[in-house]
């Protein structure tokens, strides 16, 4: 008679806990203006930022293969002091369309909004443009690519559960 051993099947509970993985800063542009984008974005941030480059031809935009259109600042450190900056360049208000999935973005129209920046004359005036995205333990599952699993629904960030971190942690309004 051979015997059986079943596993003792145990439930764990999930950690709700989110924290912002990344802040992207990016410029779209082309051009004289693009290496001006690279500079603003390199006097914000303190590091160099990486060019973009166009895979699609828009005969209308008059973008071709393999031209610079942009350039993006990947930020991972210091997060909570960016952000800060960041948001009171715009008062502190977001609109609540502005908010996604796991993310949420907004535009500052001129640089010289952020606290602690001056007018550069090379630079000009120039807007950029900011994204936070949001993650919850588990979230390399999806991403790796070795063993690619999914995430299920309740892993990922509402749009409710970013406007509670937001307002709890940086004091922001949402219209």
């Amino acid at each position: 008679m051979t015997e059986v051993k079943i596993k003792n099947t145990e439930f764990f509970t999930m950690n709700k806990k989110m924290e912002m993985e990344k802040i992207v800063l990016s410029v779209g542009a082309v051009g004289d203006k693009l290496e001006k984008g690279v500079k603003l974005l390199s006097l914000i941030t303190k590091r160099k930022p990486a060019k973009i480059m166009s895979r699609k031809r828009i005969p209308n935009f008059g973008v071709r293969p393999n031209l610079e259109v942009g350039a993006v600042v990947t930020i991972r450190k210091n997060m909570d002091e960016i952000l800060k900056r960041m948001l009171t360049a715009i008062d502190n208000k977001l609109r609540k369309k502005q908010l996604s999935e796991n993310n949420f973005s907004f535009g500052i129209k001129e640089y010289i909004e952020i606290p602690g920046m001056d007018y550069h004359r090379d630079i000009g005036i120039m807007g950029l443009d900011v994204t936070v995205v949001f993650k919850r333990d588990g979230r390399r599952v999806a991403l790796r690519k070795i063993k690619r699993g999914k995430i299920p629904r309740r892993q990922k960030i509402t749009k409710e559960e970013i406007i509670k971190f937001m307002e709890e942690k940086f004091q922001t309004k949402f219209v």
